[in-house]
């Protein structure tokens, strides 16, 4: 099975790099499934892997001058401080064992799948059915950077319990509010992905044991596959691949649905 999960990783940095996201989404199940860590464990893991991966294309995009610093210090601050508020104190308050009715018992680990499984199929909807999103779109005025702020605490949430970079979240957030072109949004929500989960997967020092070697291998497949996927990408047309991966994504969200609630 680690074999699978190792040819797994290679296939999540080759969606990033072919379709500039979605491909984070992945890592939690690569991690419990092929490699049985436990989905508390993992969410730690992916953030690790997902920082270091965003990174590479962070590090692109800012050297062609596609990162808007701005935002990444207001996003940034917002989500920082809630991913480490998430990390260090909402995931330790979470007991093993939530609630039991009627014989079905609702579990911190049952709890982590079926959440991802859900934000899987709401990110598996938005590269399935695209918005065409402009700056002409954005609603300008004096709370624009009030609603990035609070926007940036939901994306903080949502990637302190479940190690998910959530860039499908982050880039119409960017559009449409700071007005940002989409290459342009596509590096500053890189950035922000790296600066969130580098710094949530700090937090966790100390709560989880963490076995170097296999997140190092993980990682270091998973950039293979952005170069691959970079390279492809210059050479075959986004849209019908971003549409195909977003129909693999749901398969994936609706089978751990499935799965996690008649166990």
């Amino acid at each position: 099975m680690e074999i699978l999960g190792y040819a797994a990783a290679v296939l999540i940095g080759l969606s990033l790099g072919l379709i500039g996201g979605g491909g984070s989404i992945l890592t939690i199940p690569v991690l419990v499934y092929f490699f049985r860590i436990s989905p508390p464990l993992a969410t730690s893991y992916s953030l690790f892997v997902v920082g270091f991966t965003s990174m590479i294309g962070a590090y692109n995009s800012y050297r062609q001058r596609q990162v808007h610093v701005s935002a990444v210090l207001l996003f940034g601050f917002s989500s920082i401080l809630t991913v480490l508020f998430t990390r260090l104190y909402l995931m330790p308050a979470i007991p093993e064992t939530i609630l039991t009715v009627a014989g079905f018992t609702l579990t911190r680990a049952m709890l982590t799948m079926v959440l991802l499984a859900v934000l899987m199929i709401a990110a598996a909807v938005f590269m399935i059915r695209p918005q065409q999103l402009t700056a002409e779109q954005s609603s300008s005025g004096p709370y624009q950077w009030v609603r990035l702020f609070l926007y940036g605490m939901g994306l903080g949430l949502v990637t302190g319990l479940l190690g998910a970079g959530g860039g499908f979240l982050l880039i119409p957030a960017l559009i449409m509010v700071v007005r940002l072109p989409m290459k342009k949004a596509v590096g500053t929500s890189l950035l922000i992905i790296t600066l969130n989960s580098l710094i949530g997967f700090a937090g966790d020092f100390g709560q989880y044991p963490i076995d170097w070697p296999l997140l190092f291998r993980i990682s270091l497949l998973a950039a293979a596959g952005i170069f691959l996927g970079g390279f492809l990408g210059r050479k075959i047309d986004h849209a019908p691949l971003k549409k195909m991966f977003g129909w693999f994504v749901m398969a994936m969200g609706v089978y751990i649905l499935i799965t996690e609630l008649i166990r």
